[in-house]
């Protein structure tokens, strides 16, 4: 797949870059992108909630009634399940949620996920984005010249850009991620996914292509 590469005012460069069908153009394996996004999401879960068990309660251990004879349930102590207050049966203990998905079947997900986007149109290819200084209205400036300000955008950089993640903090619908930051869940979690040459050179050489 070949696109034109843009410069961040909007204005074609002329250049026509070439996406390696391997990384963007494979036909997306929907169970990988399931089982990527699921990771993602049970890893940011803290697991930290919990609820008494009844042998954790500070009640009186008394038994309230009769074994035999009350009409009613053979309940025991204040602390039991079945009273207003007492313990929780089989309440939520700290846990953790995370788990372990192959390397390769990651690997797939996030090319399932980049060629999700690439037949939907959304990939842009800029040759560079670099600020002078960190501010806000050069990065709106830069996506209302791409005609992109009202879409939720994905920013990929090659390295780490203090003023590029400094200008885009503030835009609700911009996010910037470097190469190694890349994950199925972000890729799919934006409307436009731009890229910088270099991005594109980093992602086909971080798929071994």
């Amino acid at each position: 797949m070949k696109l034109s590469v843009y410069n961040i005012k909007g204005e074609d460069t002329g250049k026509k870059i070439t996406l390696n069908d391997s990384v963007f153009g494979i036909e997306p394996n929907e169970h990988a992108i399931y089982l990527d996004v699921k990771q993602y999401l049970a890893n940011q879960r803290q697991g930290t909630h919990k609820a008494k068990q009844r042998s954790e309660m500070s009640g009186s251990t008394r038994k309230l009634g009769r074994q035999k004879g009350g009409g009613g349930a053979r309940r025991g102590d204040i602390n039991s399940p079945v009273l207003v207050g007492g313990a929780r049966v089989f309440g939520p203990v700290p846990r953790d949620y995370s788990f372990k998905l192959n390397k390769k079947l990651k690997q797939l997900a996030r090319k399932s996920a980049l060629s999700s986007k690439a037949k939907e149109g959304a990939i842009m290819v800029l040759d560079d984005i670099n600020f002078e200084a960190p501010k806000t209205k050069d990065c709106v400036a830069m996506t209302s010249s791409l005609k992109i300000n009202d879409k939720k955008t994905l920013i990929i950089l090659s390295e780490s850009n203090k003023n590029v993640y400094l200008s885009a903090r503030n835009l609700p619908n911009v996010k910037v991620l470097t190469v190694s930051e890349l994950s199925t869940y972000k890729i799919l979690d934006c409307s436009v996914l731009v890229l910088t040459e270099a991005a594109v050179a980093g992602i086909e050489q971080h798929f071994n292509v």
